[in-house]
């Protein structure tokens, strides 16, 4: 087939597209249907005006859900982070929003760190280009390791937040993001170390184009997202979450914060610090754990214990409201009770003990159970840890 007459057919077809999905009025469709075009190889030129167009119409939120809906249907992950650079490139200006969260608000804390880091990365290239000294790298390379907590505060808080209001895809691209932008310190840390400035400068003039993309993307996209669907009395409990996690030694002075009291867990559930568990939920985690446990209350007697599966000493439940020693051999109790007694005086944090049985390396160890500094009690953790004596090397998640 005549190759003009091939490209005529293309623009054809998509225009019809186009203006069909124009008349029922479907804009994230029409979105859809351009970032597929991008996807098979459409220039940006051809796509900018309607692109524009559609885009003034549609809020972050909506731009995100096409992306979600994109990945249910069979696009990759990786693909949609490919193309995320062109769709910044198209959507620039429709997509762009000013916001300007009040100073105590999570958003606020994590834009003054973007701007601070923007720095940082700025002016680690002017000094591979300049003077190379050497002991200021290591400075500004201490911040970058600080930086971690930036971005564990997002991962495993403003994420989560936003999973929950169905913004799923987002979250996981900037991540990836986050990931690359780890990459590239590491190897900006082994070349500090091995003081090796070319592949220093490489990975700095890398970091700033990095970090400038993802920070537009997360400030313009993401964060106008998140400041639309995350309700106002959730982002209390957000900063509190960031306040647990910590700062970086550069974020900037905080306002402080009063927090609302927790909700109450639900009838029938367990409310604890860190979530909740219905006493079914509860019983079943504390039995898969690959450990056995035994707790013993501030009077010395046995409370609690679990039912792992394989547990290494036998457990009956006749031992409940007994005193600890009695559970022991009389040559042992004294070093029981010396044991219990430090633990009471705060004297000591740990006592471990190791065996063999039946050819298996056995670990045992005590610990002094606190609340709010004061004892209430032991926990005594037993496993078998032959095969983990026997681990080389590494094993990551994506192995499996």
């Amino acid at each position: 087939m005549d190759i003009n007459l091939l490209k005529f057919m293309k623009t054809f077809l998509y225009y019809t597209v186009i203006s069909n999905m124009e008349s029922l009025g479907d804009k994230k469709g029409m979105l859809k249907n351009i970032i597929m075009q991008l996807h098979k190889g459409a220039s940006i030129e051809e796509i900018r005006k309607d692109a524009e167009k559609i885009l003034k119409e549609l809020t972050p939120a909506e731009i995100s859900e096409v992306e979600q809906e994109m990945i249910k249907e069979g696009v990759p992950r990786e693909e949609i982070h490919k193309l995320c650079d062109i769709h910044l490139a198209v959507f620039k200006e429709a997509i762009e929003k000013s916001i300007s969260p009040p100073k105590w608000h999570p958003i606020y804390i994590l834009m003054e760190e973007h701007k601070i880091l923007t720095k940082f990365a700025n002016h680690l290239k002017e000094i591979l280009m300049k003077e190379k000294n050497l002991e200021e790298v290591k400075n500004i390379v201490h911040h970058f390791k600080e930086a971690e907590k930036h971005y564990l505060r997002e991962e495993n808080v403003l994420f989560p937040y936003l999973e929950k209001h169905g913004i799923t895809e987002p979250p996981a691209i900037m991540w990836m993001e986050h990931d690359k932008i780890r990459d590239i310190k590491k190897n900006i840390y082994k070349a500090v170390e091995e003081e090796n400035f070319n592949v220093l400068e490489e990975n700095a003039s890398l970091l700033i184009e990095t970090l400038s993309n993802h920070f537009y993307k997360e400030n313009k996209v993401l964060f106008p997202t998140a400041l639309k669907v995350v309700r106002e009395d959730e982002w209390k409990e957000v900063r509190k979450q960031f306040d647990e996690i910590g700062y970086c030694c550069f974020t900037p002075e905080r306002e402080k914060v009063e927090y609302e009291k927790e909700a109450q867990a639900k009838d029938g559930e367990i409310k604890l610090e860190t979530g909740h568990f219905t006493k079914e939920e509860l019983e079943a985690v504390l039995n898969s754990l690959p450990v056995d446990i035994t707790f013993v209350d501030k009077n010395d007697e046995v409370k609690y214990f679990n039912q792992a599966k394989d547990r290494i000493f036998v457990r009956t439940k006749a031992i409940i409201g007994r005193k600890v020693q009695q559970c022991h051999p009389s040559k042992s109790v004294d070093v029981v009770e010396r044991i219990l007694k430090e633990f009471k005086e705060g004297k000591r944090d740990v006592a471990e003990f190791w065996l063999n049985i039946g050819g298996r390396k056995i670990h045992i160890r005590y610990f002094p159970v606190k609340r709010n500094g004061e004892y209430i009690g032991t926990l005594e953790v037993t496993q078998d840890i032959t095969d983990i004596k026997n681990i080389e090397g590494e094993k990551r998640l994506l192995d499996l």
